[in-house]
């Protein structure tokens, strides 16, 4: 399942409380994340011969809206054409979370389909405590769940920008998404390099529209089991290109036994309402 946190993507410095004395009337004041809509084109660019994949292409739609006072709403939608060399399969995940940074509320659905046909719905609601996350699983099965304190998808891009406007390179940090089956949290590693201003002509920069010639910082976020050992290889890497504002380009996605490639296609800006904290 391909991780709905492009911005977990996007995550231990920074907390819910780090932002609630701050003066906020939206979303560009409270964390400097901006609301939009990106679409991505997918190609495949590396895949084993043990993936069994011999063609992959697609499409990736991530919408991003909301303010810190009233939550943050993430829709993304991941579509691909598979070709095994004998048969070619549409596989389509759409996810939808709310997360609640001032409350420490995080809600998640997912449902992924291969050939229109439903395979698996993941859905759920985490909460902060004093003792770690409390997940309460509804789909694929109910249940409740006691995980280690985690970071929350928005929560994590604003760690992320936040390290990389200090000039920190290497942090970790446990990450809750909702993906996979919903019941655990992955440690990750990122990697922040120093910002680059986009070199003319460079791949997808001119569909970032007023953002095209501004500096970004190039990240790799690595996802690992927790307990592994120390030298165990990461379930998924996706490295990307990240704006102050949380807008990404030049995503490169590593699964392991295949690799795909994604680059902003088109980028609209969203209008986002004021809204004063109370």
């Amino acid at each position: 399942m391909v991780r709905s946190s492009l911005a977990a993507l996007f995550l231990a410095g920074v907390s819910a409380n780090a932002y609630a004395a701050a003066p906020v009337a939206g979303a560009a004041m409270a964390t400097g994340l901006i609301a939009h809509r990106a679409i991505y084109d997918l190609e495949l660019k590396d895949a084993s011969d043990r993936s069994g994949i011999s063609g992959m292409s697609g499409r990736m739609v991530y919408e991003f809206d909301g303010d810190y006072c009233t939550g943050y709403t993430t829709n993304f939608r991941f579509v691909t054409q598979i070709d095994t060399g004998d048969a070619v399969r549409v596989s389509d995940q759409q996810t939808k979370t709310f997360e609640n940074l001032k409350d420490g509320k995080f809600t998640f659905d997912t449902k992924s389909f291969t050939d229109d046909q439903l395979d698996k719905e993941v859905n759920g609601a985490a909460q902060d405590q004093a003792e770690g996350t409390k997940v309460d699983l509804k789909q694929p099965s109910s249940k409740e769940l006691q995980l280690a304190a985690s970071r929350f998808p928005t929560e994590h891009m604003i760690e992320v920008i936040k390290n990389a406007k200090a000039g920190n390179r290497l942090f970790e940090a446990r990450v809750f998404d909702g993906s996979d089956d919903g019941d655990k949290a992955l440690v990750t590693t990122t990697v922040v390099g120093k910002s680059v201003t986009p070199m003319k002509d460079e791949a997808d920069a001119g569909n970032a529209g007023a953002f095209a010639k501004t500096a970004f910082w190039p990240v790799t976020i690595s996802y690992f089991n927790e307990n592994t050992k120390s030298d165990a290889l990461p379930v998924y890497r996706m490295s990307f290109k990240l704006y102050e504002n949380g807008i990404t380009r030049d995503l490169t996605m590593d699964y392991g036994d295949f690799v795909l490639s994604g680059k902003l296609s088109k980028l609209e800006l969203l209008d986002a309402k004021s809204v004063a904290c109370k």
